[in-house]
């Protein structure tokens, strides 16, 4: 398994964690964003910087992606493509996304953008709790524990 982030929208925080498993499994971490991102020294922890523009990140991690592979990414149409190719999708505030759940969740996204689009003001996510950062962190090790069996 190696892990694929969506590291544009990635919560520093949540990069921190990362980076600790990575060093600590041995498995590789490897963050693809428009912009630089700065990652520490490891042979496990890698960056691919894209081009600009509109899922580009998003495309690069589907094309590399194998069944398995987790992706941490709060991007619910990159969570569909990555269930469709078998991967493993964990959002940063530590949910999972399933092939039961995809699709409620892309209709409510859709929902939301079809408001902020006629003018309402829908209000954007709460901040990242502690909490939030608990449900990732145990999500995470269970998917490494359940990797390294």
């Amino acid at each position: 398994m190696k892990i694929w982030v969506d590291a544009d929208a990635c919560p520093v925080v949540i990069k921190e964690i990362l980076f600790r498993a990575a060093q600590r499994t041995k498995i590789e971490v490897t963050l693809v964003a428009n912009q630089s991102v700065q990652i520490p020294r490891s042979r496990h922890i890698n960056f691919i910087h894209v081009a600009q523009g509109f899922d580009v990140a998003d495309n690069e991690i589907v094309k590399r992606l194998k069944a398995g592979d987790l992706v941490i990414t709060s991007d619910i149409p990159l969570a569909a493509d990555v269930i469709e190719k078998k991967g493993v999708a964990l959002s940063p505030r530590g949910e999972m996304y399933t092939a039961d759940n995809i699709k409620a969740r892309l209709n409510m996204r859709d929902f939301m953008e079809s408001l902020r689009s006629s003018g309402v003001d829908t209000g954007g996510p709460a901040a990242m709790s502690q909490g939030d950062r608990k449900t990732f962190a145990n999500h995470l090790d269970k998917l490494l524990t359940r990797n390294a069996v």
